[in-house]
């Protein structure tokens, strides 16, 4: 299905007001701690192109939602170009890794699985032919930036694709296959294979090692043996690292950067490798997006700098800066030069009441224990097995307490349409995992009595108001009145000043009048991102004549 804008927003029922505003005077401000990410598996998010659904003779024989299913770049590019992820107010996408994975399966007493999640790495210098190619990528990367859209890139530097017939063990000075992850100290988490059969790179060494013969062989048939050599070459000449497996990944992950312009990692398995190996990889991160920016000045969206984000599993906001690896040893991934934590938190905290929740993550963030530091809130993922709201009975309250939460949101593809993650013949993470739900939406059919054209527009309002105001998920919290809920947020640094406010669960029998108490003076004009209307505040409270259980309050 290929949804035109103007389709889209009619199929949405975003309505003309937000049309309208679509097109700004000049470039929203842009800050990563109130980023909107949209997170999507490509393999399962739209197939533009079916000539390369089962490359390397993979065939179709894995347990259910196990195996590839045919999404790949191009499709992604076509809905950045449909301006899907506008209508969204997306302002990142995070994109599972397009490396070359393993060719062959694997089977985990779950039936047959392939790599189509991108994990399972077999060369990090090419991209994967079921998504597609070379030129997909950079296509990708460049469709984004000309919506306004940060790309955030997947990276794995703890541990290769498993082992099988068709993809043989790396070297043994490469990588360990024993003992496994205990997780009771620092060393049982790092210094071992997460699952068995998952070879673990031997980040922790400084010796020197060889290319392994078959990546060496690869490249000698792709007709690229010599350019890469030399590059690599280079990167050890320039930088002086010894040849250890640590500053292959590195220079490898980074060369994403310096070809494509990548705006972010978003680095997998944290926790399993040393933190001293993120400042590293950070420092050449750095200086390869200044070298991709000098080289594309036309291209490059801000002057903002490198993003890290860390997936440190079971990470809360809760544990402040310090995550607990046991043994009595903790670590400060921020001081590993990590931009923010993504918070596995929030999918239990969401049970809380709005109150309770946007609090405490606004003190903490704002002069409590993360002190002045930001995370990446998520209440799904293609790895958590107990999501917030698996069978989607909660959208509406999903996006309210997601997108407005303090912080930055990763909408996981398909929180938007509602698409189930308990999908009955699936096991494990699996469930997680199916094909975007497309044609639930152009059918506009009903979840849980919910029209799913009601929830994407429900989320795409909020999430324009994210885009529109740096406040939203950058700003400090503050409840004005209990019953009904109303809140201000309020930002004011480096010369950005916002201000917004918020009213949730107000009665849908009238139009409410709500009391701004200060936030903005009398004579204001002020608009509610939910309906579309503007008001002027008189008597310090604004109504806008609407009957929503939610006003998104600020100035345009």
């Amino acid at each position: 299905m290929k949804l035109t804008t103007l389709a889209l927003s009619l199929a949405l029922g975003l309505g003309a007001a937000h049309a309208a505003e679509a097109p700004a005077a000049r470039p929203k401000p842009f800050l990563w701690e109130n980023a909107t990410v949209y997170f999507l598996l490509t393999d399962r998010f739209s197939n533009a192109y079916t000539g390369n659904d089962l490359a390397y003779d993979r065939q179709k024989d894995a347990a259910p939602l196990r195996g590839y299913m045919g999404g790949d770049l191009a499709g992604v590019i076509n809905k950045i170009n449909d301006g899907y992820f506008d209508s969204l107010g997306v302002t990142a996408l995070w994109v599972t890794p397009p490396v070359e994975q393993i060719h062959g399966s694997t089977d985990e007493g779950t039936g047959k699985s392939y790599a189509f999640h991108g994990y399972w790495a077999s060369d990090f210098t090419a991209v994967d032919a079921n998504l597609g190619n070379e030129n997909d990528f950079r296509n990708l990367v460049d469709a984004a930036h000309a919506h306004g859209i940060r790309v955030l890139l997947d990276v794995v530097m703890n541990h290769t694709g498993p082992v099988t017939e068709e993809d043989p063990v790396w070297p043994s000075d490469w990588v360990r296959t024993a003992p496994e992850c205990t997780y009771k100290t620092a060393k049982t988490t790092i210094e071992c294979t997460l699952v068995k059969n998952l070879p673990d790179f031997l980040t922790e060494s400084d010796e020197p090692v060889e290319l392994p013969e078959r990546l060496m062989a690869k490249w000698q048939r792709e007709g690229r043996f010599e350019q890469e050599v030399k590059s690599l070459n280079e990167f050890f000449s320039r930088t002086g690292y010894p040849r250890a497996p640590r500053y292959y990944l590195i220079k490898w992950h980074t060369d994403w950067i310096r070809k494509y312009g990548v705006d972010g990692f978003r680095a997998d398995t944290v926790k399993h490798v040393e933190a001293k190996v993120w400042k590293e990889l950070q420092k050449e991160a750095v200086i390869a997006f200044d070298d991709w920016k000098k080289a594309n000045p036309e291209k490059k969206l801000g002057d903002d700098k490198f993003y890290m984000t860390a997936e440190v599993y079971n990470y809360k906001v809760s544990d402040g800066l310090y995550h607990d690896l046991g043994g009595g040893q903790s670590v400060n991934y921020y001081q590993a030069n990590f931009n923010s934590m993504i918070n596995f938190g929030l999918v239990k905290d969401a049970e809380q009441d709005y109150e309770t929740l946007f609090s405490s993550y606004s003190n903490a963030m704002h002069g409590g224990r993360l002190n002045g530091h930001s995370v990446l809130n998520y209440l799904d993922s293609h790895d958590d097995g107990a999501p917030f709201d698996p069978s989607r009975k909660k959208p509406f309250e999903s996006a309210n307490k997601l997108l407005l939460a303090p912080g930055a949101a990763q909408i996981y593809y398909g929180d938007e349409t509602a698409r189930r993650l308990d999908v009955a013949e699936a096991s494990g993470d699996a469930k997680l995992r199916s094909f975007m739900n497309w044609n639930e939406l152009e059918q506009n059919a009903v979840r849980n009595g919910n029209k799913i054209a009601d929830v994407r527009a429900h989320w795409a309002k909020l999430g324009l108001f994210r885009k529109a105001h740096v406040a939203v998920g950058a700003g400090v919290h503050q409840q004005l009145q209990a019953k009904p809920y109303i809140f201000k947020r309020t930002y004011d640094q480096d010369g950005v000043r916002d201000k917004v406010v918020v009213a949730l669960d107000l009665p849908t029998t009238k139009a409410t009048t709500i009391n701004l108490h200060g936030v903005f003076a009398n004579g204001q004009r002020v608009k509610d991102y939910y309906s579309g209307k503007t008001a002027v505040v008189r008597g310090g409270a604004v109504n806008f004549g609407t009957r929503n259980a939610l006003v998104l309050i600020g100035q345009e």
